[in-house]
């Protein structure tokens, strides 16, 4: 059970959680749910290969009711003349512009994407909080010490998307983003199950980030982290080209992921509902281009 908290209601709900059964025996089992995951699932073939079936147009068949099972508002995205092809295709859907609401004020700082957020701030880069009492460093989620240490006592926020969620992921801000590194790895999921299990998943599993240097909160860095059945992780910005804030970064192909940002010390200031949660141990639900934080001043 994923307890969360919705900001906007001001009340905690539960997630529903796709294949959860699943995923608790798994990742809870020391005999064949453990097999499984070391010798398939965590795997670059499983993921590949669900990735196929996903663009098959056989796939489709799943898409109605994964509509109804995770009751998504399917009249918020762009849905092609005939349908979606496949499920790959339903799965990257765009929101329809109308539904993107951007906070415009360039002091504010907006969450990239749907999904639910965990927020740190003046953290240590070399014990950077994945759930309670399991850490890694940024050193090697990112594999560069130099970019690394740029942000020790600044701000870390973890974006996790599940897989019901809009899975497309976009600028905080107006500036130009260098290009991407990738880092291969695995593909465990990112499910608060399995960060409770899997020491340091974020730096095990595939991954890629990037440099954005943005025009009112200085560099910030990027990680997209893959997951269980993530067939890809897609870059659609140009490298070094300008690009206005909200405009559409990226997205993954099917299953759940995670966005990890980090901002240089002094630069931000988290809204304090998101922090208060964290500090309960709670993600807070966040919709893409919403407030999540200010800007410090001097």
């Amino acid at each position: 059970m994923i307890k969360f908290y919705n900001r906007k209601k001001g009340t905690y709900e539960i997630e529903k959680v796709a294949a959860d059964r699943a995923l608790k025996w798994i990742y809870g089992s020391r005999l064949v749910g453990a097999g499984l995951l070391h010798f398939l699932i965590k795997r670059k073939i499983a993921s590949r290969f669900y990735g196929f079936y996903c663009d098959l147009p056989t796939s489709k068949k799943k898409i109605d009711k994964f509509i109804r099972e995770f009751d998504i508002d399917i009249d918020r995205f762009e849905v092609p003349e005939g349908g979606f092809k496949n499920f790959n295709e339903f799965f990257y859907r765009r929101l329809k512009k109308d539904k993107i609401k951007i906070e415009k004020d360039k002091n504010i700082l907006i969450s990239p994407c749907d999904g639910k957020v965990l927020a740190y701030q003046d953290i240590d880069i070399d014990m950077i909080l994945q759930v309670k009492d399991i850490t890694y460093s940024l050193r090697e989620l990112i594999s560069d010490d130099e970019v690394a240490k740029q942000y020790d006592k600044g701000t870390c926020l973890i974006f996790r998307l599940c897989p019901s969620d809009y899975h497309r992921f976009h600028f905080v801000d107006e500036g130009k983003c260098e290009k991407t590194r990738k880092i291969k790895g695995c593909y465990y999921s990112v499910n608060p199950v399995a960060l409770d299990r899997v020491e340091k998943l974020f730096c095990e599993n595939k991954r890629e980030w990037s440099i954005f240097h943005s025009k009112n909160f200085g560099d910030i860095l990027y990680v997209e982290v893959g997951a269980t059945f993530v067939g890809s992780i897609v870059q659609t910005y140009k490298p070094n080209v300008d690009v206005s804030k909200g405009d559409e970064k990226g997205y993954f192909k099917f299953g759940a992921s995670t966005i990890i940002l980090f901002l240089k010390e002094n630069t931000v200031e988290i809204d304090e509902d998101i922090l208060e949660q964290t500090s309960k141990g709670f993600e807070t639900s966040v919709s893409i281009g919403e407030r999540i934080g200010i800007k410090k001043e001097g």
